[in-house]
């Protein structure tokens, strides 16, 4: 059998490639749907989850690379010539799920990468070549987009795949010629072909399936993130003697041996401070923050389910402390409740004020044991046991 194509027969090389996309695409997407339904309530099922979904996404990057080759392959090739040209219809349709699979093949595993370089997650991607991609940023709406496009792509693909194979089971079963057998191993006889194949219009209404798939995405807001069951509880405003302008309040948690950063969106200071006091305390603050409104990268909903943060039925943590200064610098010294657990807390920060405007930042280490975090999770080489809690703010003295 003959490695190119000829005006009549496929190659050996394409036949390869044909398959191995299969195989990869076959084994790919149920991959994907049992690694999103395992749960992961203990170090084991998060560990299993993780290493499947890493499988998952190092396919799927072999998938890209392996689609690009093909299709630089067959832009290469002469196509053999169509069997039925005179079915004007039925060569359109043929041709529009050709276009349909090229482009999958390629935007299915490329949105799923883009989703992965853009946030944080703990299942890493199999290849010495690091895990972000260029000019990619760390952005959740940006993951969030490609997370909903990967969804969109996939159901193109996975429709597209569908027609493909009922038009060759047709070819074989009902019109008994040689269009599945072209790609089986061997060189069937073929009748004279002819017609050449239509790119413009195939490729158009390929397009115009795209759009269509897109619009319904947008639709059914899939752009935006996936939403959970958890609503993050509103905050209301706070009267304090320094008003908060802005500022982060983030967590690192270690998963897996890599960082997760994730923040809160949404918490309130309020804060009374001396600036005049020199030693002991100059102050208090209280900080009330609204779990639901965290951010973790691609383990979000993970956090707030009942094992770890139970935002559901623990909407609110709340750190309440004294200002204390020292020689050294300033420290917050309280206690920080989270899922009715307190434990006392230091946060020592750094402190700077600037014509009525005050910048501070500071950090502390926290033991998600202590609050009763991912109980679940005893092993702290899949889920670390010390969280970063990092702080930053600006304040203006209030009139």
């Amino acid at each position: 059998m003959p490695l190119s194509n000829s005006a009549t027969h496929y190659g050996a090389i394409t036949k390869t490639f044909h398959w191995l996309t299969a195989l990869l695409i076959l084994t790919l997407i149920p991959l994907g749907i049992y690694a999103n339904d395992l749960p992961y309530d203990t170090s084991q099922q998060l560990a299993r989850k993780a290493w499947l979904f890493s499988l998952h996404k190092t396919l799927g990057v072999t998938v890209f690379f392996t689609a690009l080759a093909r299709i630089l392959w067959a832009i290469s090739q002469p196509k053999p010539g169509l069997l039925h040209a005179d079915r004007k219809l039925e060569s359109l349709a043929a041709e529009t799920v050709h276009w349909l699979l090229y482009g999958s093949l390629l935007l299915v595993p490329l949105s799923g990468w883009v989703h992965h370089a853009a946030t944080d997650g703990f299942a890493p991607i199999w290849w010495p070549l690091g895990q972000n991609l260029p000019f990619i940023p760390k952005s959740e709406s940006l993951a969030n987009a490609a997370a909903g496009l990967h969804i969109v792509f996939e159901r193109v693909l996975v429709v597209s795949i569908l027609l493909h194979v009922a038009g060759a089971l047709k070819h074989h079963l009902i019109d008994k010629d040689v269009t599945l057998r072209r790609m089986l191993p061997g060189t069937p006889r073929v009748p004279r072909t002819g017609g050449g194949h239509r790119i413009v219009l195939p490729l158009f209404s390929a397009v115009v399936i795209w759009a269509g798939a897109l619009s319904v995405g947008a639709a059914l807001n899939l752009y935006s993130g996936h939403s959970t069951a958890v609503s993050a509880a509103s905050l209301e405003e706070v009267q304090s003697d320094w008003s908060v302008q802005e500022g982060e309040l983030a967590i690192v948690v270690q998963q897996l041996g890599s960082d997760v950063r994730g923040s809160f969106a949404d918490w309130t200071a309020k804060i009374s401070f001396d600036e005049t006091v020199t030693t002991g305390v100059a102050g208090n603050v209280e900080v009330t923050v609204s779990i639901g409104s965290l951010t973790l990268g691609s383990v979000t909903t993970q956090a707030l389910d009942t094992d770890f943060f139970n935002a559901e039925a623990f909407p609110i943590a709340l750190f309440q402390a004294e200002i204390i200064r020292s020689d050294i610098g300033y420290e917050a010294q309280g206690s920080l409740t989270i899922k009715d657990q307190s434990m006392p807390v230091n946060l020592p920060f750094t402190l700077e004020i600037v014509d009525g405007v005050a910048t501070m930042q500071g950090s502390t280490q926290l033991d998600r044991r202590d609050f009763a975090i991912g109980n679940g999770q005893k092993d702290e080489g899949t889920l670390g046991f010390n969280v970063a809690v990092e702080v930053s703010l600006s304040a203006a003295r209030s009139q």
